[in-house]
C-alpha cells in the first residue's frame, strides 16, 4: 500500500502548471530539459487529460518543442511539433516531383511547421497551415493522414448531400492512389517561416527530383506571422496610397553632394549597418561618389528603417550598387549587392584552381542568380542557394558547409543509419581538406546573369593563369526562370525611335 502511495505522489509530482513548462522551452540549454506533463481539458469528452511537453533540439536543425496529448477517459490522443527557436530571415518552398511505383520517395521524411501550406497541383489539393500544424511525418503519412480525415465524415455527409459525398469518394480514390505511389504527383511545401523540410536521400549531392527555392515574405505573410506591419504595406491598401503619401516619401530621399561626404563618411555610413567583411571588399576598390540614403521597412518586423545605398564601379568586373539597412526596433541587420547596368546577353562561367592560401583569400562576389560547383566533390548548389554574397573563397566553403548543415542537417538525428552516416561525415571531411590545401581543387561560379566575379591575383587579369572567364549563351530555361521570355520592349523601343527621331528633326532645322 505504502508503495503505490508513493507512486500516485510522483505522479502528481511530474504533473506541473503551465508557467514552468514555458520556463523549460524558454531556457537555452535544450539537452538536459527534462519531460514535463500537465492536466489539460480534452476537446471530445471535456474531462481531463494529460498533456507531455519535451524540449529537444534536432541536430544542425532546429529546437523544437515535441508535444503529446492523451486522454484516460475517452482513448483520445494527438501529437504536435512546434518550433521554440526563431522565425528564418526567408521563407521557403520545397517542390518534390513523385514518379510512381517509387517507394523511397514517399518515405522521405517530412516536417510541416505550424505556418505551412502543402499544395497537390494535379489534384487541385491543399492542406492549409491549420490542418496537421507543426507535424513530423513522411509524404506518405501527410497523404494517409488527409485522406482519412476527409473520410471521417462520409457517411453523415452522404445522408445530407449524397452529390458532393460521392464527388469527394472520386477525390479520395485519386487522393489514395497517390499516397501508394501509383499515381505520379508534384508534393510542394511552402512555409514563409523557413521551418519546414523534406528530406533529400542524395544529399550532400542535388537531388533530381526536389528543388528549394527561399523567397522574401510579403506584409500580409508578416503579418500572418506575428510580426507588426504598417497598414500601407498590405496589400489590400496599398492601391490606396495617397500621392501626397507618395511625394512626402520621395522628400525623405537624402542626397549629399560629393564633397561633403567622402570616403571616410561613406565608409562609416555603411559600416554602421553591415558585416566588416562586405566593408573591407568592397572598400578595397573604390571610394563611392555618393551615399543616399532613404525610408524603408524592415523584413523581418515590418516596422519604418533606413536603407543606406551606394554606387561603385570593381575593376575587371561592372559597376554594382551597395545596400544596407539595419532596423532600431529589433536589430536586424541585412546587406545586398546588386549589379548595375543591363542584362548581360549572355551568362558567364568563372572557373578557379585553388593551390595555395592566397587563392583562400581571392575576393568572390556571388550573386543571387549563381550557382556552385566543386567537380572534386561532385558538389553542385543551385541557383539562388545561399543568396547573394560578398566573401573570400575560404569564407564561401565556410558558409556552403553550414548551409549544407542547416538545410540537410536533419537527417544527422538518430534516425540516421550507419551508411548514411557514415557518407555524410565523409563528406564533411573531404569538405574540410579543401581548406586545408592538402590537394588542388576547383571553385566553379556558373551565373547565367553575369553577376558574380573572382578577384584576381596579379594586376592584369590575363596573368593570373589559375582563372578562366567563359561566357555562353543562355537556354531557353534559364531565361524562363530569369523571367526575360516574357519582357516586352516594344513600347519602350518606339518612344526611344521616336524621341531620337525628333531630335534629329530638330537639329537638321
Amino acid at each position: 500500500m505504502e508503495g503505490g502511495n508513493n507512486n500516485s505522489k510522483r505522479e502528481k509530482e511530474e504533473i506541473v502548471d503551465v508557467r514552468s513548462v514555458v520556463e523549460a522551452v524558454s531556457a537555452n540549454d535544450a539537452d538536459i530539459a527534462p519531460l514535463y506533463q500537465l492536466e489539460s481539458l480534452c476537446m471530445r469528452c471535456h474531462q481531463n487529460g494529460i498533456t507531455r511537453f519535451l524540449l529537444t533540439l534536432i541536430p544542425h536543425f532546429r529546437k523544437i518543442l515535441l508535444s503529446a496529448f492523451e486522454c484516460p477517459h475517452c482513448g483520445e490522443r494527438n501529437n504536435e511539433v512546434q518550433f521554440a527557436g526563431e522565425i528564418q530571415p526567408r521563407g521557403c518552398c520545397y517542390r518534390l516531383e513523385v514518379p510512381s511505383g517509387d517507394p523511397k520517395m514517399l518515405n522521405r521524411q517530412v516536417v510541416k511547421s505550424e505556418s505551412a501550406t502543402i499544395k497537390i497541383p494535379e489534384l487541385d489539393f491543399e492542406i492549409p497551415p491549420e490542418a496537421q500544424r507543426g507535424s513530423l511525418s513522411t509524404v506518405e503519412g501527410i497523404l494517409v493522414r488527409a485522406a482519412d480525415e476527409l473520410q471521417a465524415l462520409q457517411e453523415e455527409r452522404k445522408k445530407v448531400d449524397p452529390q458532393t459525398a460521392e464527388a469527394l469518394d472520386q477525390f479520395l480514390l485519386k487522393l489514395k492512389a497517390c499516397a501508394t505511389g501509383d499515381s505520379s504527383f508534384t508534393f510542394i511545401l511552402d512555409d514563409p517561416a523557413g521551418n519546414s523540410f523534406i528530406e533529400n536521400l542524395y544529399a550532400p549531392s542535388p537531388d533530381p527530383s526536389l528543388s528549394i527555392k527561399f523567397y522574401e515574405r510579403t506584409p500580409d505573410q508578416q503579418a500572418t506571422l506575428g510580426y507588426s506591419v504598417d497598414p500601407s504595406q498590405s496589400g489590400d491598401h496599398r492601391e490606396g496610397t495617397s500621392m501626397e503619401q507618395i511625394s512626402g516619401a520621395s522628400d525623405e530621399v537624402r542626397r549629399e553632394p560629393h564633397g561633403s561626404v567622402g570616403a571616410t563618411a561613406a565608409h562609416r555610413a555603411i559600416a554602421q549597418s553591415n558585416t566588416a567583411e562586405i566593408v573591407d571588399t568592397v572598400f578595397r576598390y573604390t571610394a563611392p561618389e555618393e551615399v543616399m540614403t532613404f525610408p524603408s521597412t524592415c523584413g523581418t518586423c515590418g516596422i519604418a528603417c533606413e536603407t543606406r545605398m551606394f554606387v561603385t564601379k570593381i575593376p575587371y568586373f561592372q559597376e554594382v550598387i551597395v545596400m544596407a539597412s539595419t532596423c532600431d526596433a529589433c536589430g536586424y541587420r541585412n546587406s545586398e549587392l546588386k549589379p548595375g547596368g543591363r542584362v548581360p546577353e549572355k551568362g558567364k562561367r568563372i572557373s578557379l584552381t585553388v593551390r595555395n592560401n592566397k587563392d583562400l583569400s581571392r575576393d568572390v562576389i556571388k550573386s543571387d542568380t549563381a550557382g556552385v560547383k566543386v567537380p572534386e566533390l561532385d558538389l553542385e548548389l543551385a541557383s539562388g542557394t545561399l543568396g547573394g554574397v560578398v566573401t573570400t573563397v575560404e569564407g564561401l566553403i565556410t558558409k556552403i558547409s553550414e548551409s549544407l548543415e542547416r538545410v540537410h542537417g536533419f537527417t544527422f538525428g538518430d534516425s540516421l543509419d550507419n551508411h548514411k552516416r557514415s557518407k555524410w561525415e565523409d563528406f564533411k571531411a573531404r569538405l574540410d581538406k579543401l581548406l586545408s590545401l592538402e590537394e588542388p581543387w576547383t571553385l566553379i561560379l556558373d551565373d547565367a546573369l553575369a553577376n558574380s566575379f573572382i578577384a584576381p591575383v596579379t594586376e592584369d587579369i590575363k596573368d593570373d593563369h589559375q582563372l578562366t572567364f567563359e561566357e555562353y549563351e543562355r537556354s531557353w530555361e534559364q531565361n524562363e526562370e530569369l523571367g526575360l521570355n516574357d519582357i516586352d520592349t516594344s513600347s519602350a523601343d518606339g518612344a526611344y525611335h521616336s524621341t531620337d527621331t525628333t531630335m534629329q528633326v530638330k537639329t537638321e532645322v
